[in-house]
């Protein structure tokens, strides 16, 4: 009768008790090993991104919270001033006055009371506040030759332009999602796309906005000393406002970069699902025309995402590197300025139900100021 503990192996004639705790060993001293090395990589990033950002304790003991920032400045020349002052004061109407009549002619032509017009109604409605986070205050610092922000000033504007971009970013995606029910899904599109869920989904981006922005004061807030007061951009953007802070900032990064990860990346990638099924079923229309005017429906929006995360990305790139501040506020004003005034134009140029709603609209519009303007000329005579 064998012993358990002498049972041998074939290959190598050694007991199977011993050959487990050397495993077991072998194992265990890897892990240490494993553990050991993520502590030190650890304590590394942790003295990286400590040094060079906080004095120690006998200079922190002399610091006051912060009651105001200095922003950038497009540039320091009178004249160039006054040249930046005009242009963006005639952007800025122009991209209200766009979203404006895109929003009136969805809400007075009937046919255009679909799901996907409902949505581009909303995302120009954020378009104007987006845009009307930076821009005016930019322009009154432009004609009063002022740089600086109060403290509350900032964080009132990071969290509207947190909430606005956040809806952008937000809103593309469920406008993604409705382009793949109707072009995947036809037949079920009036179910499943119907005015409470459409309404629903609009509520959810809000929500999710909303969390974002107050994720993001709640990394801020928490720090009430800053090495510095010069913000490298016009108006005060989260990322920047961390790297000005005098403090541990290790964990906050990792809370700002996961953020970032959920409501950056996973809108993304639901775009990028969204059209890998739409272009997989436009693969299958056997005619051309049928696939010409399938992609003829999205191809506006994919044109505003393209527009919209290349910008972004660029701000993202910029946003903490100190030695490019002048391609960081080029990047920042693509992105918050010109993509908001393009967004009207791509989909007024590209799209005939939106053509024809204007005509509508000015048609509608026009003889009443007619018949104002007549009546108030006569009795003015």
């Amino acid at each position: 009768m064998r012993n358990n503990t002498t049972v041998l192996v074939a290959c190598g004639r050694e007991p199977v008790g011993k050959i487990a705790v050397m495993r077991t060993v072998t194992l265990c001293c890897w892990f240490n090993e494993a553990i050991r090395n993520l502590t030190q990589t650890y304590l590394s990033l942790h003295i990286v991104s400590t040094s060079n950002r906080c004095p120690d304790n006998t200079k922190l003991q002399n610091l006051t919270s912060v009651s105001e920032f200095h922003l950038n400045v497009l540039s320091e020349d009178p004249d160039l001033q006054q040249i930046f002052f005009v242009l963006f004061l005639l952007i800025y109407l122009l991209t209200v006055l766009g979203n404006l009549l895109i929003i009136l002619a969805i809400s007075y032509v009937s046919h255009l009371h679909t799901p996907m017009y409902f949505f581009l109604s909303n995302l120009s409605l954020a378009d104007i506040c987006f845009i009307s986070t930076t821009v005016p205050h930019m322009i009154v610092n432009i004609q009063l030759h002022k740089k600086v922000i109060s403290y509350v000033s900032c964080v009132t504007q990071m969290s509207f332009f947190g909430i606005f971009g956040c809806m952008d970013d937000l809103l593309l995606t469920v406008m993604a999602y409705d382009r793949y029910v109707a072009i995947c899904h036809p037949l079920k599109y009036s179910i499943i796309m119907n005015p409470q869920r459409c309404a629903f989904l609009v509520l959810v981006c809000f929500l999710f906005s909303l969390l974002d922005t107050q994720l993001h004061n709640l990394i801020i807030l928490n720090f009430p000393y800053f090495k510095d007061v010069e913000i490298s951009n016009f108006f005060c953007n989260p990322p920047q406002l961390l790297s000005l802070v005098c403090s541990d900032i290790f964990t906050s990064n990792l809370l700002m970069y996961f953020t970032g990860t959920i409501f950056g990346f996973l809108p993304i990638s639901g775009i990028l699902c969204s059209y890998c099924e739409i272009i997989s079923s436009i693969l299958k229309i056997p005619s051309t025309s049928g696939k010409y005017k399938a992609f003829s429906t999205c191809g506006s929006h994919l044109l505003v995402v393209c527009l919209f995360y290349g910008t972004g990305l660029g701000v993202c790139l910029f946003s903490d590197v100190s030695s490019f501040p002048r391609e960081s506020v080029i990047a920042s004003v693509m992105y918050t300025v010109v993509t908001p005034m393009l967004n009207p134009f791509i989909y007024s140029l590209r799209n005939k139900d939106i053509k024809s709603a204007m005509r509508i609209l000015y048609n509608r519009i026009m003889p009443k100021f007619s018949i104002v303007n007549i009546s108030w000329i006569m009795q003015k005579n």
